[in-house]
Formats: structure tokens, sequence, C-alpha cells
């Protein structure tokens, strides 16, 4: 494959006129009817950018995948469309595309097959399928005939494709019974099409969470809160993913064990609620030297990103997390299993760490020294796409739990008190801090909104959270921008369009560096984990930015919110 893309590099401008010679209804003209209207289009191998921009004409959003830099640069001269997102990567790895953790409407492979070796198609063709939403379909073009160039080509045919789509719950169509014509009029090549379908997602994943919910045996409210804070996790921090494989990811423990942390102290230290049903009997991640120490903190004081100095705080926080990762490892992960089975689902790894002596920054680095947390990689997707729908499942059986034990009941709660308990709270505590800064700046340099590009005052201006925190509570230095109070209340909980951010680029990273540029750690632990396809060691507003626009694409997709120009 490396001498194919040096290949395409090298010839990228003679390529690139080439392809752009055929229009996309020409070579595509077999499936243009069942051309999806909307959603996400992946092309893999997409060369000039010819039907990459066709697609995004068409309303889709496009992520563009070629590994050869030369043709890759080409064609991105030739890109305008906002809603073309261009990757590095290849079969049959696909780890950038597997890290932005989105599912495809369509899968386009076009003049690519032949040079994937058949010794890596099976496994090229398992992570397609695993990149399709229900109904999503992979088109591949499969070319015949003898190859005049340097490029290595392999020999194509649509039964080993029928046999793959077979072997992973896909069906299988061949768009036209005879060979078709070359479009650049080669007399020695023709071509075939293939469509495959995944006619429903075949995982289990909902299924089994939902027994899990629901049907499974519970002695505490363990079982809820570790799925709760997977779910959070999975819908916030797609870039928290530091392992993945076929079967599984795997989190960062210290991060499962900090939403743990956030989820449970307004339900303990606040209300003071029984959570499980020996009245007698305390929780085990509930100790003196620990969290006992931490009464006076409320969860919105614990956040990614944050630092912390004191000493008394830094060793009672640190205890607490490995006394959290403890029990999640012995009580919910250890007895969360498949059903009718002994086999769990979940997987714990604890790792020896040392506590802090400097200061505890809740960033990637400590978040991964606690331990991995595995997560079966169909229950991970169903968390990240349908999460709006688990969530409330998720809060009304934690509401019902508690409702039935003993010293909740001799309280009196009612199942509102329970609910409203429950409620994730904390953006005050990131408005506060943004607030700050825009005010110390404005008392010494201009500031721009980040939607108009018009002047702040003290007096007129809104801190907006740019992607809305009613459907996506996310609270981190990045989402919050300073914008004129009229542009705030009229966008409201409206998600900003490609086309707005794109134009509002200029704006945005300027408020991130005059805000956060000096200081910039709390920013990009933030972003980092937050936003896909970024590292753990990204330091560029930028790559941020580029994230972002890709975040929203996710957002959009997964949630349908009302667009905002």
């Amino acid at each position: 494959m490396s001498d194919n893309i040096h290949f395409y590099s090298v010839n990228a401008e003679s390529l690139a006129t080439q392809y752009d010679k055929v229009p996309f209804e020409s070579v595509h003209k077999d499936w243009l009817d069942k051309l999806p209207t909307e959603g996400v289009a992946l092309d893999i191998g997409a060369g000039s950018g010819r039907d990459a921009r066709y697609l995004a004409a068409k309303g889709l959003s496009v992520i563009a995948v070629e590994p050869a830099e030369g043709i890759r640069e080409v064609a991105q001269r030739y890109t305008t469309s906002h809603s073309i997102h261009w990757l590095d990567d290849r079969l049959p790895d696909l780890v950038n595309v597997l890290a932005l953790q989105m599912k495809f409407d369509l899968i386009l492979l076009s003049a690519v097959w032949m040079h994937i070796p058949p010794s890596q198609r099976e496994r090229s063709f398992r992570k397609l399928s695993s990149l399709l939403k229900p109904n999503g379909r992979i088109v591949i073009s499969l070319r015949h005939g003898c190859c005049d160039d340097e490029r290595t080509m392999y020999d194509v045919c649509e039964a080993e494709l029928s046999k793959l789509a077979s072997q992973f719950g896909l069906t299988f169509k061949l768009l036209s019974d005879t060979k078709q014509q070359d479009e650049l009029g080669r007399d020695n090549v023709s071509w075939q099409t293939v469509m495959c379908t995944l006619p429903d997602d075949g995982t289990g994943a909902f299924p089994l969470i939902r027994n899990i919910v629901v049907n499974d045996s519970k002695a505490s409210t363990y079982k809820i809160a570790l799925l709760r804070s997977l779910l959070r996790i999975a819908e916030g921090h797609p870039g928290a993913v530091i392992e993945r494989s076929d079967e599984h990811v795997a989190l960062p423990m210290g991060l499962v064990a900090l939403y743990w942390l956030k989820l449970y102290k307004p339900l303990i230290d606040t209300h003071s609620m029984q959570q499980n049903s020996n009245n007698s009997k305390g929780l085990g991640f509930i100790k003196e030297n620990g969290w006992g120490a931490l009464a006076t903190y409320t969860s919105s004081d614990f956040y990614v990103g944050a630092s912390y100095q004191e000493p008394v705080l830094m060793d009672s926080l640190y205890k607490t997390l490995k006394d959290i990762a403890s029990t999640i490892k012995n009580m919910p992960a250890k007895y969360t299993t498949i059903p009718g089975t002994t086999n769990t689902v979940f997987d714990v790894e604890l790792f020896k760490s040392r506590a802090p002596k400097e200061a505890l920054n809740l960033d990637f680095d400590f978040l991964c020294s606690l331990g991995k947390f595995y997560v079966p990689k169909h229950i991970w997707d169903a968390l990240s796409r349908i999460s709006i729908w688990i969530e409330p499942a998720l809060i009304n059986e934690w509401a019902t739990l508690m409702s039935g034990y003993g010293l909740n009941k001799s309280k009196h709660f009612t199942k509102l008190d329970y609910l409203n308990a429950l409620t994730w709270h904390d953006p005050q505590r990131s408005t506060n801090k943004v607030r700050d800064r825009v005010n110390d700046l404005l008392h010494s340099t201009d500031l721009a909104c980040c939607w108009s590009s018009k002047s702040l005052s003290h007096k007129n201006y809104a801190v907006d959270h740019a992607f809305p925190y009613s459907r996506w509570p996310n609270n981190d230095l990045w989402n919050l921008l300073p914008t004129l109070s009229r542009i705030n209340a009229v966008k409201s909980d409206k998600l900003p369009t490609t086309s707005k951010l794109a134009t509002s680029r200029e704006f945005i990273t300027h408020w991130w560096q005059e805000g956060w540029d000096q200081n910039g750690a709390e920013f990009f632990s933030q972003a980092n984990l937050a936003l896909p396809n970024l590292s753990p060691t990204n330091r560029n507003f930028d790559d941020v930015f580029e994230a972002m626009k890709l975040q929203r694409d996710r957002i959009k997709d997964i949630q349908q919110l009302q667009d905002w120009y």
C-alpha cells in the first residue's frame, strides 16, 4: 500500500485532473437513487475530492479520508465546503476515523478495494461494517482489468464481498448485472458496484443495557451509577479513549472515578440519601481520610482540568478516587454480568500509583495513572449515540431504588426530591471563571463578540455555550464564548451551523488565545478529552477548532438540534 500511496502523491496534479474530468453522476450512476438525503458520509480514498464535493453539495457532512499527502493537498485547495473534514488515514486500521466515534449513513470506497491485499480484506470489511448506522450503506466499486503503471492492484470479485457481507450481518446487492465500461475510456478496464447495508444494529447493546438497568438484581445503586458515569464520559469525552480494539475501548480509570464522585457527592453530602438496601452497612468508597475530608466541597469543585495545591485536599481527593476505583472493580464491575452467564460485561485494571507531591492535576496523565476501565465496543457505541434515551431510564431506576431504602423512607423523600438530587448541575463554576477573565481583559484590551465581531463592554456581553448546555452539558473553557447579550438571546439553545462556525473561526480562536494562552493547561486538558481527533498532548488552538467543527457534526447527527445561522 505504501508504494501506491507514494504514486498518488507524486502524480497528484495529473491524477486529480484526470478524475475530475468525469462527473460523479457518470461514475456512480448505478446507485444515485440510493444516495442519502441527509446525514454523514465517509469517503475512503477520497483522491481529488470529486466525490466528497458532490456529497457535501447534496447536504451530507463528509469525512474525506486520503492517505496520499500530495493528492490530499490538491483536493483541499478545491474543497471549499465547510461540511468536508479531511483525515490522513488508511485501511485496514482507520485509527483516526475510529477515534471520531462516529457512525455513518454512507461509506464510499470508489476505486479503492483493488488496492487492499486479500489478506487484509476481512479485517478492513469488519472495520467498515462497525462504522455503519442501522440502515447505513457501504458502496464499493470493483475495478477489473490489468494495470499499466507501477501501482499494485489485486483481483477483486463480487462473490468475495457477498461472503464478507454475510459474515458481518450485512445485506449484499450487486447493482449491475454486467460489468460497466470505464468512464476514462480504457479498453482493458471495467467496473462493477456493490452495495452492502446494515438493516439493524444487531449488537444487542441496548437490550443488555436495559437488562442491567431494569432487570438485574441490585443491592445498591452502584450498577446504575457505573452506567451513568460511563454514559457521561461517552457523551462528553470522545477524546478520552486511550485504547481501542474490535472488542472494547479502554478509558482512564481516574475519569470513571471522577464522574462517580460527581454523581454521588450531592446524594450523600447534600441530601443524605441512602444508597444501599442495608440500613447499617456503609459504602465502600466512603472513608474518613478520603471522602470524609471533602465534605465542604461540592461536585462542581471537581472537574477535568482542575488543579489543586492544598496538601490536605490533594491527599483526600487522591485517596477518594483510589477508593472509588477499588469499589468499582470489586462491586459493580464484578457483578454486572451477561444474562444467563457469569461472564462480566466490564473489566477493570488498577495500577499502582503515588500521591502527587506538588499539585494534583485532573489531567489526562493523572486520570490514566489509576488504571484502565474496559467497555465492550458495542456498549460504548450505544452510550455514545443514544445517551439521550438511556439517561432518563437510568435516573428513573436510580430514584426508584432509593425510594425503597428504609432510611430514605423515614425521611419522607418524594420522587421529585430524588429526581432533583440526581439532576446534573455544574454550569455556574465555568461561567464565572470565563466572566472573571472577560472582565479582567476588558480593563486593558478590546474584546469582540465571538459570533459577530462587534465590540464588547462590561454591560453588553453574555457568556454563551457554543454547543447548547441544555442538550450537551459541557462547561469546558473552549465551549464558553463571550458574545453580545442580544445575540446570545437569539441563539438560545440552537446549534451553530458549520458555515457559522467557519465564519466565526478568527473571533473564536482569538478569544481562546487572549483568554487562555498564558495558562492553557486547563483549557487543553478539557478540550483534548472532550473533542474528537485530538492527542492528549495537543497545545494548538487551531487543532481544537478543527475538532470543535467535527464535534458540532457529531452533536447534530445524534441530536438533530435546530440550526442557528
